[in-house]
């Protein structure tokens, strides 16, 4: 039984990062086209993509993770184009959150390549569990635990 467990998820990581890998190689969501420039008609609208995104660009890449994540996250935000932010549901284990990291890590760098950048992972209850900080220069992620 727990081989058939860790077999799920191992599974589970393998398909996020082939899932980020691929739509994110297909569409650079940065090039998108947003239509936050246009008036905003639904004040909740406007509400929800000030939450997701101070830029267009994270906008649109913030969105992207909550609709390829399928259940894995309930929220996600970008900030400057440089930190990404994502709420996990309860189905994601703990021991899958780095896993999930590197994921966003290497999704995150394609859509903002050349730079620095931060991925925040929260707990349901929003309580930050780890940082993932990938250096441009040295090509490393870099983990660090949150202290409980």
């Amino acid at each position: 039984m727990e081989l058939l467990q860790r077999g799920r998820r191992i599974l589970t990581a393998l398909t996020l990062v082939l899932v980020l890998t691929i739509t994110s190689a297909c569409t650079n969501v940065a090039d998108r086209p947003t239509s936050s420039n246009a008036p905003n008609a639904n004040a909740g609208l406007a509400y929800q993509q000030l939450e997701q995104g101070n830029t267009p660009a994270g906008q649109n890449f913030a969105s992207w993770v909550l609709q390829t994540g399928k259940g894995l996250f309930t929220d996600a935000f970008v900030r400057d184009n440089d930190k990404l932010g994502v709420v996990i549901t309860r189905q994601v284990r703990p021991n899958e959150v780095k896993a999930l990291a590197k994921s966003l890590v290497q999704g995150f760098h394609r859509n903002f390549p050349n730079q620095d950048l931060t991925v925040l992972m929260y707990a349901p209850d929003k309580q930050l569990v780890l940082t993932a900080q990938y250096k441009n220069q040295s090509k490393q992620i870099e983990y660090k635990a949150a202290l409980t």
